[in-house]
């Protein structure tokens, strides 16, 4: 009975004792409601900026416009919903950014002119800009034996949500125009605020803060609902956790950055800035630098291969800006080609769960980026619309699978103490790809300009694929850590 009495347990044990069952199910679904939701809010940008740029007879910078205030929004966004997370805890973070894009994506609707168009746009990004937030939650729930293949198919979430905007864009874009687009697009934001009250806080996050008591009652929810039972003991908090560590130089916890000493406790002062200069410290300073430029160059290129389907869906080959300015809205071809091309999310997504475990993330991601560099390479030149749209799925293929898998690597490789501030200024550095590549996905095309857009394309993505080669270590099957300290 002492044994037992003095027996203690971590999250990610516990984790692994009660499996993957109803309670996470529940964290699945709820999470991934919020990532249909954000991504049908940027897929609808394929229809909505040539349907508002035939209507108000917009030029081609203002119709990009409408595309790139959504990224800066999402910028601002990640940064500060990330910080928010990481000081108030997961649920206070998603709860504001569900909020946010609910109601001013609702609002977009009702926009009478551009200029408030715009900042309703603008308020749409910065409520996205917390999705990072929910996918940290939900990583916090997952066992670490399994943690790839899950994170995966959560990642099919975004790809219901890119088909099923092309679907309704289809329905409802030639009958009903954009503005009920815009509406029925915020439905998934306000599913989230009505299941809310129904949410857990992460144990991972409220063991971190030295919250114990509370993490140990999730936990006994999940092992009730999952017809599982804890680990004998008691659980750990982070605090009591690197006290035996100083003692029993513990092998569980994953040395994933570097050997150097950092002897300062940041298990509960990781909020705020001092969050955001922990990722410049020297543990973390050559991981954080390339993350990145790797978000960048997958945010600059995913986005720019979904806005390149509409935008050569014509072929461009008159180059003739009021002609595309009437066919963008009233071809067919248009809605088709990017349904079509939305389903190349699914072999993404099988690709990336057969080889993330197998191959590892770093393996996987840059073998995927420099294949989506080849696909690329036959629209330097114009060609027809059969090859155009076969390159293009291609690419997307190979570029949605290294997203996924970024987006899996990225909060492995910091500590819970500041995992959802890292993976949101990560996410709001790929945001400036997102800003910029609407001004070489539209300008540049409707300029007649489509070699040195693809030429700038393929140089993005070649360079992202050479910084995923010089990152310093791999993940794939290692725990989360809980702090800094645990790095060393």
């Amino acid at each position: 009975m002492m044994g037992e009495e003095d027996a203690t347990y971590t999250v990610d044990e516990a984790l692994i004792k009660l499996g993957f069952g109803k309670f996470q199910a529940f964290i699945l679904f709820y999470a991934g409601m919020g990532w249909i939701g954000e991504a049908m809010e940027m897929m609808l940008l394929s229809f909505v900026g040539p349907a508002v740029q035939s209507q108000w007879d917009l030029s081609a910078q203002k119709e990009s416009m409408i595309t790139s205030v959504v990224f800066v929004g999402m910028l601002i966004g990640a940064y500060s919903w990330g910080i928010v997370s990481d000081t108030y805890g997961r649920r206070q973070g998603f709860l504001f950014t569900a909020i946010v894009t609910s109601m001013a994506g609702f609002l977009s609707a009702l926009a009478p002119n551009y200029v408030s168009l715009l900042f309703l746009r603008f308020m749409v990004g910065i409520g996205l800009g917390g999705g990072p937030v929910l996918w940290s939650w939900f990583l916090e729930f997952v066992p670490a034996p399994n943690r790839g293949t899950w994170m995966v198919i959560f990642s099919t979430f975004w790809t219901l949500g890119t088909i099923f905007e092309a679907s309704l864009a289809w329905a409802i874009m030639p009958k009903l125009g954009w503005r009920w687009l815009l509406a029925l697009s915020s439905l998934p934001s306000f599913i989230l605020l009505i299941f809310y009250r129904a949410t857990p806080e992460s144990p991972r996050y409220l063991c971190m803060k030295g919250c114990a008591g509370a993490a140990a009652n999730i936990l006994n929810k999940i092992a009730t609902q999952n017809h599982t039972s804890l680990p004998p003991g008691h659980l750990i908090s982070d605090s009591q956790m690197e006290l035996e560590e100083i003692t029993d130089s513990s092998m569980e916890t994953a040395h994933l950055v570097s050997d150097q000493d950092q002897n300062e406790n940041v298990g509960t002062k990781s909020g705020g800035l001092k969050g955001v200069i922990m990722l410049l410290t020297p543990n973390l300073l050559r991981s954080t630098l390339l993350l990145w430029m790797v978000f960048l160059g997958n945010a600059f290129s995913y986005y720019g291969i979904v806005l390149l389907t509409s935008e050569l869906n014509n072929g461009n080959k008159d180059c003739k800006v009021k002609e595309v300015r009437s066919e963008h809205v009233n071809d067919d071809g248009l809605y088709k080609n990017v349904f079509i091309s939305s389903f190349a999310e699914i072999p993404g997504l099988l690709i990336s769960a057969l080889i993330v475990d197998k191959l590892g993330r770093k393996l996987s991601m840059s073998s995927m980026l420099f294949t989506s560099f080849f696909f690329m390479g036959p629209l330097v030149f114009y060609q027809s619309e059969v090859l155009t749209a076969i390159s293009l799925f291609g690419a997307r293929v190979c570029i949605s699978a290294s997203f996924t898998i970024v987006y899996i690597y990225a909060p492995e490789i910091y500590p819970t103490s500041v995992r959802a501030t890292g993976i949101g200024v990560a996410s709001s550095v790929g945001r400036i790809g997102g800003i910029l590549c609407p001004l070489v996905a539209v300008a540049l095309v409707h300029g007649c300009h489509q070699t040195i857009a693809v030429l700038l394309f393929e140089l993005v993505i070649f360079l992202s694929g050479l910084a995923v080669c010089f990152f310093p270590f791999e993940t794939t099957g290692c725990k989360l850590s809980d702090t800094v300290t645990d790095f060393k």
